[in-house]
């Protein structure tokens, strides 16, 4: 009887330590699901952070999405632990419309808006009444303007955020440009049809555009850099401690120098 219980005690302890192999210290699951739209992001994840969560032991599975809307959605019901794809703008109104706690983690290097041309060499060239392709979602096309403003082509509107800015609090147009707001993902294509096209990071990278081929960069606001998303009720998770500590360490911008040429790197790491 002593021999049997004794057995069954062995077992049982066996159990238990299956049962926690997939956890760290903390008690958090040593395997992760992240999220990401196919580009530059996935590729973020897959070249900067992957490897250096695997070195801390976490078993990583990527979902990709194809749309905006999904990710979170996904990050929501808890079907991944994180996403990379969005800037803060954009969580926050997303997770207030939708009323979800989700928080941002730390933001990464981002891919800028540029303004791009095959009628002009420079920004000097430019001639009076160009026309110019813009986003026709509203926070792209406050990206835009604010820009063009920094370039010195408009001025907008001293009372107004330029960051939530619009084509009519534009006060000064020195150049008369003609703006012609698009879907975001047919701004590549209007290059060749265009005299001028304002385009975002991420479409210009899925269009095999060169980004530093743009006539100028934008001075992207920390706002519309992209974001590691998680759960609010995860943010002080072992996972999410990690995921901080890998992007702000030395390997990660090594990378990032390497294989993300042109990407706006966040206030907190200059």
């Amino acid at each position: 009887m002593k021999k049997f219980i004794f057995k069954v005690l062995i077992l049982a302890l066996a159990g238990v330590l299956v049962a926690c192999g997939g956890k760290d210290k903390s008690g958090d699951e040593k395997s992760l699901k992240l999220g990401a739209t196919p580009g530059p992001y996935s590729d973020m994840l897959t070249k900067a952070i992957i490897p250096e969560l695997e070195k801390k032991g976490y078993k990583i599975e990527v979902t990709e999405f194809s749309d905006y809307v999904q990710p979170n959605n996904a990050l929501n019901s808890k079907s991944i632990d994180a996403n990379l794809f969005q800037h803060i703008v954009y969580l926050e109104n997303f997770a207030k419309e939708n009323k979800m706690e989700l928080t941002d983690l730390i933001s990464v290097p981002t891919a800028p808006l540029g303004i791009y041309s095959e009628k002009y060499k420079s920004l000097d060239e430019i001639e009076d009444g160009s026309k110019i392709t813009i986003p026709n979602d509203p926070v792209n096309a406050a990206r835009t303007l604010l820009t063009l403003q920094e370039l010195g082509l408009i001025e907008i509107d001293g009372d107004v955020d330029p960051i939530k800015s619009s084509e009519k609090d534009v006060t000064v147009n020195h150049k008369n440009l003609v703006f012609q707001p698009i879907e975001a993902g047919q701004l590549p294509v209007s290059v060749k049809n265009t005299d001028l096209a304002a385009v975002p990071g991420n479409f210009a990278i899925a269009a095999k555009m060169n980004l530093l081929d743009a006539l100028a960069l934008e001075n992207m606001p920390d706002q519309f850099r992209n974001v590691v998303a998680v759960r609010t009720e995860d943010k002080d998770k072992q996972f999410a401690k990690d995921i901080i500590e890998i992007i702000q360490s030395a390997e990660f911008e090594k990378v990032i120098d390497a294989e993300f040429e042109g990407f706006g790197k966040p206030e907190w790491m200059k």
